[in-house]
């Protein structure tokens, strides 16, 4: 069989979630052929995922009828043909709606195709002397064998036609032994792995996930920051995404000497390491970021603003975005105003409104309120929707208030009077106490996020359902 030369590079979906067959350029003349066989840049413009190889391995088949699989590895391939001609068979192994889903075809050296991790591969040869080469992105190693999962050749429920009867075929006796359909052992889905699990906003993932087993929550028992043995212990292969939920966030203390140490440490030292760890394995990373990366001088703030942060905190975290940026798969979600399960201002504000005190709440600071079941759908949102990667402000909608509306409008709704609320300026409410600067202005334009298709909760009423919940609980 003679090979089609000065094809174009192109894309073909299978039946199989991941599965696409490539045709290959090929340019021949009477010497013989020459293929860019990997050429990152060109592929990853028809749609190959940057799936970032490491090792490429040739497999040698000497006589037409050898068959090999089926095997499903933990970690993504990309098959071609260097000599010869193979019938390849896939059969998708993976936890989910498509297992069991079976696409076949024949390859020459003008066609290859990519394999997701969890989809079973086998081949057999049309010719002899057939070389079969594939490019993976984890390094081989005895102990990744306890991860594979197998199929039998002769399966049938996939019911594969081998071009060459399995009877007469070259097998070896691992992989006559291979279990049926019925008693595969399917390949789980990489994980996404939620740290700083038990604060206000790990604790609204874990709602937003209840009963999801690819999402792992992990508070500081669990994976310590602080610790290089929690990068370093875990086989970062069995994931795809890290959300970053931990953070420093004492805005005052972070002032002092030890306040700072601890707001380094956690918000852009340990940043970084999820950063490494991130770059190093091809994952995504998800980091929640703040309001106080800006001055607040701007009535509103928008992504691509420079970072003017006033006090160490918004210095942090400002750094922290900094360091996130340069990960080439990350969400950068900022937010303002927080409010969820634990210590709030709106709980603050709800409980001296039942003990009939009437506070001086700041009234030249404005934003919206961003509540964490929303902050955590979003999340949720961005990563299912394959939303493209950068920052994205992120708060409830509606209209912008200061604090003292705020806090007029909870006590309205728990029974109190507005008037028990008076306002008072930034610089008079913080005379003579040790305070960190605030960025007066804490709007954030909310465009972008919903350009992503996410419809933005209005944050009154949101406040609204908050307070029902929580006099609910009493």
């Amino acid at each position: 069989m003679s090979l089609e030369f000065a094809k174009k590079l192109a894309a073909h979906e299978t039946p199989i979630p991941g599965v696409v067959l490539y045709d290959l350029p090929v340019h021949g003349d009477n010497r013989g052929w020459f293929k860019e066989n990997w050429q990152r840049e060109k592929m990853l413009a028809v749609g190959l995922p940057d799936f970032r190889p490491v090792q490429n391995n040739i497999s040698f088949n000497e006589k037409a009828g050898t068959t090999r699989g089926i095997h499903a590895e933990p970690w993504d391939k990309f098959i071609s043909v260097a000599t010869g001609r193979i019938f390849g068979a896939w059969v998708d192994l993976r936890e989910g709606p498509s297992f069991g889903a079976v696409f076949t075809a024949e390859l020459d050296a003008s066609q290859a195709i990519f394999i997701p991790r969890g989809v079973g591969n086998a081949f057999q040869t049309l010719e002899d002397n057939t070389a079969y080469t594939y490019l993976v992105n984890d390094h081989w190693s005895a102990d990744a064998q306890g991860q594979y999962t197998f199929l039998n050749l002769a399966d049938e429920t996939a019911a594969i036609e081998w071009p060459i009867p399995l009877a007469q075929a070259e097998l070896s006796e691992k992989d006559k032994a291979h279990p049926r359909m019925a008693d595969v052992a399917r390949m789980p889905a990489k994980k996404v792995l939620v740290v700083g699990a038990d604060g206000q906003l790990g604790k609204a993932l874990r709602g937003a996930y209840d009963g999801d087993a690819t999402v792992e929550f992990a508070g500081r028992a669990e994976f310590d920051l602080a610790s290089a043995e929690a990068f370093t212990n875990r086989n970062w292969n069995n994931y795809s995404t890290i959300v970053n939920a931990a953070a420093y966030t004492a805005v005052d203390a972070a002032e002092t000497a030890e306040g700072r140490a601890a707001a380094w440490a956690v918000n852009v030292s340990a940043v970084a390491q999820l950063a490494r760890a991130a770059v190093e394995h091809n994952l995504t990373l998800v980091h929640i970021s703040s309001d106080y990366v800006f001055d607040g001088t701007r009535e509103v703030h928008t992504e691509d603003e420079a970072f003017t942060p006033l006090g160490v905190y918004g210095q942090t975290k400002a750094a922290g975005d900094a360091v996130v940026s340069v990960v080439p798969r990350h969400y950068i979600v900022r937010t303002s105003w927080v409010i969820g399960e634990g210590n709030n201002f709106v709980r603050t504000m709800a409980s001296l409104a039942a003990r009939g005190v009437k506070p001086s709440v700041v009234n030249d600071q404005t934003g919206r309120l961003s509540f964490t079941d929303d902050i955590a759908a979003f999340i949720r949102h961005l990563l299912e929707s394959k939303a493209p990667y950068g920052a994205y402000n992120f708060s409830n909608d509606g209209l912008v208030k200061s604090w003292a509306d705020i806090a007029a409008d909870v006590y309205e709704q728990s029974g109190a009077s507005r008037r028990d609320v008076s306002g008072v300026t930034t610089a008079e409410y913080f005379k003579d106490k040790a305070a960190a600067p605030r960025p007066l202005s804490s709007v954030l334009s909310l465009a972008k996020a919903q350009s992503t298709g996410f419809d933005v909760a209005d944050a009154e009423a949101r406040l609204t359902a908050y307070l029902k919940a929580e006099n609910d609980k009493a």
